[in-house]
C-alpha cells in the first residue's frame, strides 16, 4: 500500500515496488488535504497493479500513453473511440520506439509530428496530437514530467490526403428529405434514421439507441443520454459527457417518427426483423437513396449527414456556439476545428454583412457631410 505522511502543513505520498530485483520508490508531496493525497495514492496503486510506475525512466512515451489511457480513459469511451487511442498508441510505437517520456522535448516531438504528418490527413494528425497532449498535461499534473513539450506545436499534414468535408447542399438535402418521406415504411427503419440525422445532426450510435422515453412529443425534443453498441447489441455510454444533451426537433420529423410506434417496441428504430439497423445497413440504404436521386457523392456516408446539418445551420446564420451545443461538442473550439472548412465558406458572406452593419455607424456622419 502507498504510504501517506504529513510533512509540516502538507501531505506526502510514497509507494514502493520491486524492479530488477531492487526495491525502488516514488514520492510526491505538496497535497493540501489528506483526501487529495489518498486520491493520488490510489492512482499509484492502480499503476503498480498494472506493473507500470511512471517514475521508471525506461518507460517509453508509447507505453506511458497506453497506461494513461487504461487508467484514465478506457472505462468511459466507446469501442470506436478506443480504437482511435489504439491507433495513436501504435503510431507512437512506430515513430518513437523506446524513447522515455522523460526524454521527450519540443524539438523531438516536432520532428515526430512532421514525419508522421507528411503522409496523413489534417484530421488524423490533429486528433492524435490532441490525445497526446491530454496525456502529457496529466503527466505534468502527476509530476511525471516537468514541461509540456507539446504545447504550441504546429500541425504538419498532407494536403493531398486532407479531404474537404462532404455534405449535401440545400437543394440536394431537400430532394433527399422529400424522397425519404415519400417512401417511408415502418417495417424498415433505416430511412427514418436518416431523416432524423438530417433534422438533428445526431451521431449514428445516438440515434440507434433512442427509446420512446427519450422523445418528448409535447416539447418537441429528444434526449441523447446513451449510445448503441451494434457489436454487443446493447446500450453504452455516449462518446463523452458533453454528448449528453437535449435537442429540439421540428414537429414534422417527430410526426414521421411517431409512425414507428406501431412496431410495438421500447426502442424507436427496431425493424421488422426485431433488430436495430447496423451502420452497414443504414449506409447501404443511404447510398441507394442518393443513387435514385442522381446525387453523385460516392464517398458520402451517414456521418456526412451530420456535416450536412451543420452546413445548413451555418447557411441560416445560426450561431456557432448554438451549433456546438446541438452537436454535443465539449467546447466551441472543437466545432471550429472540425468545421473550419465550412466556416470559411460562409466567411465572405459574413464579411459583407459586417461591412454593411458597420456602415450604419457612419450614416449620420455621411448625412452631416451632405448637408455641409
Amino acid at each position: 500500500m502507498a504510504e501517506i505522511s504529513k510533512r509540516g502543513s502538507v501531505y506526502q505520498v510514497r509507494i514502493y515496488w520491486i524492479e530488477d530485483g531492487k526495491r525502488k520508490s516514488k514520492s510526491k508531496s505538496g497535497f493540501k488535504t489528506k483526501r487529495e493525497a489518498q486520491i493520488y495514492a490510489a492512482e499509484l496503486e492502480t499503476l503498480k497493479a498494472r506493473n507500470f510506475i511512471s517514475q521508471n525512466s525506461k518507460t517509453p512515451f508509447a507505453e506511458y500513453f497506453w497506461a494513461w489511457f487504461e487508467t484514465y480513459k478506457e472505462s468511459s469511451v466507446s469501442e470506436r473511440t478506443k480504437l482511435t487511442y489504439k491507433n495513436a498508441f501504435n503510431v507512437l510505437k512506430s515513430h518513437l520506439a523506446g524513447i522515455p517520456i522523460e526524454e521527450m522535448d519540443r524539438r523531438l516531438y516536432r520532428k515526430f509530428i512532421a514525419n508522421f504528418g507528411k503522409n496523413h490527413a489534417k484530421s488524423t494528425v490533429s486528433k492524435f496530437n490532441s490525445l497526446y497532449h491530454a496525456c502529457v498535461k496529466d503527466a505534468m499534473y502527476d509530476g511525471d514530467v516537468t514541461k509540456d513539450f507539446i504545447a504550441g506545436t504546429d500541425i504538419v499534414y498532407n494536403r493531398a490526403k486532407t479531404r474537404q468535408i462532404e455534405y449535401l447542399n440545400i437543394e440536394e438535402t431537400k430532394k433527399l428529405a422529400n424522397y425519404l418521406t415519400a417512401t417511408l415504411n415502418h417495417n424498415f427503419t433505416a430511412k427514418y434514421m436518416i431523416l432524423l440525422a438530417i433534422a438533428t445532426g445526431a451521431r449514428l450510435g445516438e440515434i440507434q439507441a433512442l427509446t420512446w422515453k427519450d422523445i418528448n412529443f409535447n416539447f418537441h425534443t429528444i434526449n441523447i443520454n446513451k449510445s448503441w453498441n451494434e457489436t454487443l447489441k446493447d446500450f453504452q455510454q455516449t462518446k463523452n459527457e458533453s454528448s449528453k444533451r437535449i435537442i429540439r426537433v421540428n414537429k414534422n420529423t417527430l410526426n414521421y417518427l411517431n409512425e414507428l410506434k406501431q412496431n410495438h417496441h421500447d426502442m424507436v428504430f427496431v425493424n421488422q426483423y426485431n433488430t436495430v439497423p447496423t451502420s452497414s445497413a443504414v449506409n447501404k440504404t443511404l447510398r441507394a437513396c442518393l443513387k435514385e436521386l442522381n446525387i453523385g457523392k460516392p464517398s458520402f456516408h451517414f456521418h456526412s449527414l451530420r456535416h450536412t446539418h451543420v452546413a445548413y445551420l451555418l447557411s441560416e446564420n445560426i450561431d456557432l456556439y448554438i451549433i456546438s451545443k446541438r452537436l454535443g461538442h465539449s467546447d466551441i473550439s472543437t466545432t471550429s476545428r472540425v468545421y473550419s472548412y465550412l466556416i470559411d465558406e460562409y466567411k465572405n458572406r459574413a464579411d459583407n454583412q459586417i461591412e454593411n452593419i458597420v456602415d450604419k455607424l457612419f450614416s449620420k456622419v455621411e448625412a452631416k457631410q451632405n448637408i455641409l
